[in-house]
């Protein structure tokens, strides 16, 4: 296993675009552009550095009142919330840890209330990420299953895709994320590259945790439990939706101690850690998956989040 990394919070900068009323640039034109009203809008990225598996907070801070606030990033929709002036609108949104490094797109809407439109584009830069390759050693099983085995994960497969289809339409967290354990130390990280056996190749889409058989495993934050059962490759398996896409996934686990449907808090205990399904051993291991891309675990507890609307 690898020693913990350590992670630092990256200052957030303002980015600047200015507003239009109803109009969509051609393709030609500039990233920032400004109508007749002068009227500038801003977006605010936290953090400001961008890499394979980054979440990102986005603040736009609007000069009117919006009815709703959208956008669209690497064909993924973006679901806006705000506080009470309805000037400032959040949303997290994140970089898929397989995505190649350069320049995207970042297309916001806004609806307003006096019947106007506002469109904000920026170019986010995504930067490579220093990720290792692990060796790791596993039962065959894992490496090459047989057809029972196969026939389970068929299933499994099934079970999942159901599991990530929907999220709630609003913010479910209450605060920041929190470390699902307190003192234990992370292992393996986010985004290494692993060889099972020798054989298959496969990037760590979650950040493993060094935990002893039967440790409490709380709730990165609150949410409701989407999953709660065991599957081939994820041992004992917990699912949280947080809302607007956004999921925390506990796997490895010895014994489940919520069941899918029910609410929980921030820090609530829903599992303890084990050894299950395909483990090198006791530990957990925590993905964290916004709209199908997985993310950086610990990029997202540096993230000062904003209180949910009322």
């Amino acid at each position: 296993m690898l020693p913990a990394r350590k992670r630092t919070l990256l200052p957030a900068i303002t980015l600047l675009a200015a507003t239009i009323l109803s109009v969509t640039p051609p393709a030609s034109a500039t990233t920032n552009y400004q109508d007749l009203n002068h009227d500038n809008a801003s977006i605010l990225i936290t953090p400001s550095q961008l890499m394979n598996g980054s979440p990102y907070l986005l603040t736009v801070t609007l000069p009117n009142r919006a009815l709703s606030v959208t956008g669209n990033w690497q064909s993924h929709p973006i679901s806006f919330f705000s506080n009470s002036d309805r000037r400032t609108w959040f949303a997290l949104a994140g970089v898929d840890v397989e995505l190649s490094p350069g320049s995207y797109p970042l297309i916001i809407e806004a609806a307003l209330k006096d019947g106007t439109h506002q469109t904000l584009h920026q170019q986010l830069t995504i930067e490579t990420a220093p990720y290792l390759q692990v060796p790791l050693t596993v039962p065959d099983k894992f490496v090459e299953p047989d057809p029972k085995a196969l026939k389970q994960i068929a299933a499994d497969k099934i079970v999942k895709d159901k599991t990530f289809a929907s999220s709630a339409s609003k913010p479910q967290w209450t605060g920041n994320f929190l470390p699902p354990l307190r003192l234990a130390p992370e292992s393996d990280s986010f985004g290494n590259q692993r060889l099972f056996n020798g054989k298959i190749a496969s990037v760590h889409r979650g950040l493993d945790y060094h935990a002893k058989l039967h440790t409490p495993v709380a709730a990165i934050n609150s949410g409701r439990v989407v999953l709660a059962r065991p599957l081939y490759f994820e041992g004992g398996c917990v699912v949280i939706d947080h809302g607007l896409g956004l999921m925390s996934v506990y796997m490895h686990l010895s014994k489940i101690e919520v069941t899918a449907g029910r609410r929980v808090r921030r820090g609530q205990i829903i599992a303890l850690s084990g050894a299950s399904g395909r483990a090198t051993g006791p530990h957990l291991h925590l993905g964290v998956r916004w709209q199908g891309s997985y993310l950086d675990p610990a990029k997202l507890f540096e993230i000062q989040m904003p209180p949910r609307p009322k």
